[in-house]
């Protein structure tokens, strides 16, 4: 059995090494690797897959899985013509084989063709409607071309485009509304490259020390004298994780005892893509130390501690902020007050977004702020992200349009792992709403 599954990881190696020799840009389908390298349709669907899985190819509906250039480290702020493709629900007229490329920055056509040409620049998206000469002359500038309102263009200029390598898409919709989605699709973007992955803490340099079940108490005391770690992750012979073991689990036992009688089985695992802030929360949760990170095989492929994930955590704190959630646009207007004793509370005014559809203050808005508002109390007091426990509200007056408020918080416990926090809004003298939670402390 094990022979057979070196020769299959043989032929992946092969199938892998087969489509980095392709050019960038090149069709790919699972018939046609399983003609070339004499193999399976089912080994070449799996290697496609895993080739996808490291950045090899890219599989996008109504293009198929092409060749891409692999990067290290994806620019994840800039989109690619395939992933326009998907945003404005579009086909691809011409210049398939450039769908993989980025665009820097995308032009709206609606002016003058002399006009237009000094705008558009190599890497740009020109966005227009059924002018033939406009996507001419964006594809001889090096520009993608995407045709608004449903029109298609002339074969010549799907011939340019194929020959330049550079996509011609066609959308349904109008510009605007083109426009608006493409625009949207960026700032999701930008929030998602503020949100730490496994895949950016996990060190690929350090070696990864586990052990195997079949392996005795003997062979963890002598890689604990090499290694001085304290916990191991366990695997079968796939490299699966199936427990995890401590020193404290091999004490007063004998040397020669299994590592599978002692380990504490059905570990918790993660995969590279699991958010850093949701790694955290597991780990204080369950109490967890050591995670291991496995890839689509359910193999380990590496470790990450507590340690990693706290110090993660602060420097994503220490980050500026770039796309804007609607929480952060909920709380920008939310001014910091210090009385003279130097304590802390908040001022703000409701804003026409902050209301509900009766013209007073949306009830999930004021807690949202509140909650923001208790973060940032604690953080006065301690370092570290936390992580809401439970919250009881009580709303005792309704807040209209435009009115002022303040936000009063009191610390009514606060412990090295644990805080409890009461929170007073106040408007015109009288108390409108009071809250309370408990979160823990990472």
């Amino acid at each position: 059995m094990s022979t057979g599954h070196s020769e299959l990881h043989t032929k992946h190696e092969q199938i892998t090494k087969y489509i980095e020799s392709l050019p960038v840009g090149t069709k790919l389908s699972v018939r046609q690797i399983a003609q070339d390298l004499d193999v399976s349709e089912g080994t070449a669907y799996r290697a496609i897959k895993e080739a996808e899985n490291i950045g090899l190819v890219s599989t996008k509906r109504r293009i198929g899985t092409i060749r891409m250039e692999k990067k290290e480290e994806p620019v994840i702020d800039k989109l690619t013509f395939a992933e326009i493709v998907n945003v404005v629900e579009g086909v691809v007229l011409g210049g398939s084989s450039g769908i993989h490329k980025s665009l820097n920055k995308f032009v709206i056509g609606a002016m003058q063709l002399e006009a237009m040409l000094k705008y558009i620049e190599a890497g740009n998206l020109l966005i227009v409607g059924n002018r033939v000469q406009a996507h001419m002359c964006a594809l001889s500038q090096g520009a993608g071309v995407l045709i608004t309102g449903g029109f298609d263009t002339t074969p010549e200029v799907k011939e340019l485009a194929d020959e330049l390598q550079l996509p011609i898409i066609g959308s349904s919709f109008d510009t605007f509304t083109v426009a608006t989605m493409i625009n949207r699709a960026m700032e999701d973007r930008l929030i998602k490259k503020k949100i730490m992955i496994v895949e950016d803490i996990m060190r690929k340099d350090s070696p990864v020390y586990s052990l195997k079940g079949t392996e005795t108490v003997k062979d963890m005391q002598r890689l604990a004298d090499k290694t001085m770690h304290t916990r191991y992750p366990v695997i079968d012979g796939n490299k699966v994780p199936i427990g995890m073991i401590t020193t404290k689990d091999i004490v007063g036992a004998k040397p020669n005892q299994l590592i599978s009688l002692l380990m504490t089985p059905n570990p918790l695992m993660i995969n590279l893509k699991t958010s850093v802030a949701s790694a955290g929360h597991m780990m204080v949760w369950e109490g967890i130390e050591l995670l291991p990170v496995i890839d689509s095989e359910r193999k380990m492929i590496g470790v990450i501690s507590r340690k990693d994930v706290m110090k993660a955590m602060q420097h994503m704190q220490q980050q500026p902020q770039n796309g804007e959630t609607f929480e952060v646009q909920i709380y920008a207007g939310i001014d910091e007050v210090r009385d003279a004793e130097g304590k802390l509370s908040f001022k703000g005014s409701i804003t026409p977004q902050m209301t509900n559809f009766e013209g007073l203050v949306s009830e999930g808005v004021l807690t949202t702020i509140m909650i923001r508002a208790a973060y940032r109390t604690v953080k006065e007091h301690k370092k570290g992200d936390l992580i809401l426990d439970s919250s009881s509200c009580y709303f005792l007056i309704p807040l209209q349009m435009d009115e002022s408020f303040d936000i009063v918080p009191t610390i009514v416990e606060m412990t090295r792992r644990f805080c409890k926090v009461d929170m007073e809004i106040v408007a015109n003298g009288a108390r409108v709403a009071r809250a309370m939670f408990t979160a823990r402390i990472l």
